[in-house]
């Protein structure tokens, strides 16, 4: 079936023409004739990324009556970044009917803005729960002749906390009206207000129900705690044309490892809660315009993104909700493309992927951390193939070829291409010419920590140092390397992975300094707390629980 076939009007047509639709999705062939035909609730499951702007967009577009101006279509969405991306759409498929209007309602923009805009005047409000309810409370609008009501992301919205507002909001809308309910998983908060707020609903899934898109495949490392950014580093390095999101638990975590990653030469950025909008929307931006290879997130400040072709998702850490991994890895094989999501584990999660696998209908697939030779293999032959790719203006370079073919004349083909290779290409070869396996080996290594004096990195061997500081000190990782770098009396040290609990950190530096470097914290005081460190490769963060305990248990010194 053609859009052409299905009844649109053909200022729609020419609209969605232009932007090169002609075939519609599973999902669209199924809710637009519906909408067509009929007045009729419907149900649509089906992942992000599926097309359901359109599905429910093209055919509401075709009941507005733009003589009648007042809201007469009502979608909902979780974040103010989807409302955007459907109002946006919104204004391409009504660029050539005549007199419609959309308005965007949302927070973190100026109220007085949108009451003036709904004041003047409007057709569809594309909305967050939380702004359209505050209009509500306001009296500034008036969704009494709403004709059609539509939830998108609907359990994204009540994981996000909005069920009192989205009760309070429907409270407020027709009895008669038509209501869509579009969501990745159906779950039993979902039923609930299929139950209670639609009529007789049709139910369309697209694939099954609550499992991950048929794109993507779902691969997991599995690795030490203490490895765990070192593992992010390689698969990163292993796909040289990545363009993905990272996954972080907390914000704190999120803030840490974009630092790293930029602090080690990565086109990365942070999205968190702590970001105001205007940093928010420069960071989208970037990422948008792939200026940003990777952006690194909480799952709440990840919500209602809608960015495309996105070819890896990375969980550095898997989430608590198995739901939330269908929508972590739901954001990249979209419109046909193929994804990976990709999942950093310790020995101890691997009952959770058993657990996303139950819920996604899918199986995980082991694979190492990639090797540095891999790694090295991999870059080489991107950047090869870029090179020769890149398109040449004969026009400009010409006049210099003289010149260059003079300062290499004494070289041949092969040693002008190896110096070249070497030129662009050295700082991998260097970095991963000693690389360690990261990879954890549960067979012989059942206890999930490997001695010390197999650990190295860069080809230096390295020790784990622990120490009576923590996040309940405001420490940061700029703290901890400043305090190693003091206390070691090298600027030039090596420093591994830190780890900051509540009451202690952990870092692992270069093994030749340790014991100066121990010697030296224990005789200092930080923030009026006498310092107690000791080199220890088994310690993890529960080691302190007391808070009055140093590193063995012993009572700290008042």
């Amino acid at each position: 079936m053609l859009f052409t076939e299905m009844g649109l009007s053909s200022e729609i047509l020419m609209a969605i023409n232009e932007l090169g639709f002609v075939t519609p999705t599973p999902i669209q062939e199924q809710v637009i004739p519906i909408l067509l035909k009929e007045k009729r609730d419907i149900i649509g499951l089906a992942q992000t990324g599926t097309g359901k702007t359109a599905a429910f967009g093209l055919p509401s577009i075709g009941k507005i009556n733009v003589d009648q101006l007042f809201p007469q279509l009502l979608i909902l969405s979780p974040t103010r970044e989807l409302c955007l991306q459907i109002t946006n759409d919104f204004e391409s498929y009504t660029k050539h009917i005549n007199g419609i209007r959309t308005v965007a309602v949302y927070g973190g923009a100026p109220i007085d803005k949108q009451i003036h805009q709904i004041k003047r005047g409007v057709h569809i409000i594309v909305a967050t729960p939380g702004r359209i309810f505050d209009l509500i409370r306001r009296k500034r609008v008036d969704l009494s002749k709403i004709d059609m009501l539509v939830l998108d992301e609907a359990d994204e919205m009540l994981k996000m906390g909005f069920r009192e507002d989205v009760d309070a909001i429907l409270a407020q809308t027709p009895a008669h009206k038509t209501t869509l309910l579009f969501s990745a998983t159906m779950g039993p908060d979902i039923a609930k207000i299929a139950k209670t707020y639609m009529t007789d609903p049709v139910e369309v899934t697209i694939g099954t129900k609550n499992t991950g898109a048929e794109n993507v495949s779902h691969i997991y490392h599995m690795v030490h705690a203490r490895d765990r950014y070192a593992a992010l580093k390689r698969v990163v390095d292993y796909y040289p044309d990545i363009y993905g999101i990272v996954f972080c638990r907390t914000r704190q975590e999120t803030k840490d490892v974009a630092a790293s990653l930029m602090r080690d030469g990565y086109n990365a950025e942070a999205l968190h809660g702590d970001l105001t909008q205007s940093q928010r929307d420069y960071v989208m931006k970037k990422f948008r315009e792939r200026t940003l290879s990777v952006l690194v997130a909480t799952d709440v400040a990840a919500r209602g993104l809608d960015v495309n072709d996105l070819t890896h998702v990375i969980n550095y850490n898997l989430p608590d909700d198995a739901e939330n991994y269908t929508h972590r890895s739901g954001r990249t094989g979209r419109a046909g493309k193929e994804g990976v999501s990709v999942s950093i584990i310790n020995m101890k999660e691997q009952g959770k992927i058993r657990q996303i696998e139950r819920v996604i209908h899918k199986k995980f697939e082991k694979v190492p951390v990639p090797e540095g030779k891999e790694i090295c293999k991999r870059q080489l032959f991107s950047m090869v193939t870029k090179m020769k790719n890149s398109e040449v203006n004969h026009e400009q370079i010409n006049p210099f070829m003289d010149q260059v073919y003079s300062m290499l004349n004494d070289l041949s083909k092969e040693e002008v291409i190896k110096r070249f290779v070497s030129l662009e290409f050295n700082r991998f070869l260097n970095y991963y010419k000693d690389a360690t396996d990261l990879n954890l080996n549960v067979k012989s290594d059942k206890q999930g920590q490997r001695e010390p004096s197999k650990r190295s990195r860069k080809g230096k061997s390295m020790s784990r140092v622990i120490f009576n500081l923590g996040k309940g000190k405001g420490l940061s990782k700029r703290d901890v390397i400043d305090l190693m770098v003091s206390a070691s009396g090298n600027n030039g040290i090596e420093i591994g992975p830190i780890e900051i609990y509540k009451r202690a950190s952990s870092v692992e530096v270069d093994s030749k300094f340790v014991k100066k470097l121990v010697a030296e914290l224990n005789r200092r005081v930080y923030k009026g707390i006498e310092i107690e460190a000791e080199e220890n490769y088994e310690f993890t963060g529960n080691d302190y629980r007391d808070r009055n305990k140093g590193p063995r248990g012993k009572r700290r010194r008042r």
